[in-house]
């Protein structure tokens, strides 16, 4: 299940990993760091268009950010019918 609360401490871990403050990350999604803030606190998130930019950037996939694994890199298997 889906929590913005462990999705914003996967950003704000990612991050600060790279040495980028909330500022660089915002100018990155086109957002203020205001939105990056309220992301990190696990008061907010974003659209699909962002969280695949944010993706890209940080080479993890969006499993990973949705909290649906824990290995930064995984994807989650499609269940067998």
């Amino acid at each position: 299940m889906f929590s913005k609360e462990l999705f914003g401490q996967r950003i704000l871990q990612l991050r600060k990993q790279h040495n980028e403050t909330q500022k660089d990350l915002a100018e990155l999604l086109d957002v203020g760091k205001g939105h990056i803030s309220e992301i990190e606190r696990g008061n907010r998130t974003t659209t699909a268009e962002k969280i695949a930019l944010i993706c890209e950037h940080y080479q993890v996939s969006s499993d990973y950010l949705l909290g649906l694994v824990d290995d930064p890199t995984a994807r989650l298997k499609p269940k067998r019918k």
